[in-house]
């Protein structure tokens, strides 16, 4: 049995390299009657591996996940990270909360926009308005009241961390 990264064995008869990039395969069957033994098989399975693998990186002009990115903020249950759509081809900044409700858990993302065009104060303001509202699950929870997640609704256009307290 081969355990090359891209080369699998379908059937005793040969050796299959398949690569999948941005939605697109490149696959060839090694035969070992063709290329007269295995090991002259998977030798040349990896070789062709190879050069698809140099040909393709070339063609990657993006990555199809963002790379990965220090997620933590420092705070429980708020997390920062980088979302790719891929039918727009474009990153999203986010601040993601997490809690649970009912039993069950649930999240808010807090969408700062596009990476490129964000600015500082923009992200500030996400940054700190999840973490205004983990503050205010945080206080519900800890005095057995409701936690109501809708008063965040529309909260790129209000400054909540400058009224909301905890308290409320």
């Amino acid at each position: 049995m081969v355990k090359h990264k891209h080369i699998t064995q379908p059937d005793v008869f040969g050796y299959q390299v398949r690569i999948v990039r941005r939605g697109k395969e490149s696959s060839r069957y090694f035969s070992h009657k063709l290329w007269g033994s295995k090991n002259k098989s998977v030798t040349a399975a990896i070789a062709w591996r190879d050069q698809m693998l140099v040909a393709l990186k070339g063609s990657r002009i993006r990555f199809l996940k963002p790379p990965k990115n220090k997620t933590s903020t420092g705070l429980t249950g708020v997390s920062r990270t980088i979302k790719y759509d891929r039918r727009k081809d474009k990153s999203y900044l986010c601040y993601t909360v997490f809690w649970v409700l009912n039993g069950k858990s649930k999240n808010k993302t807090f969408q700062v926009g596009n990476v490129q065009t964000t600015t500082a104060d923009d992200e500030l303001h996400a940054f700190r308005t999840a973490r205004i509202f983990r503050c205010c699950y945080e206080y519900s929870i800890d005095n057995d009241k409701h936690f109501a997640d809708d008063e965040f609704a529309g909260w790129k256009k209000k400054r909540l961390y400058d009224t909301l307290t905890p308290e409320l």
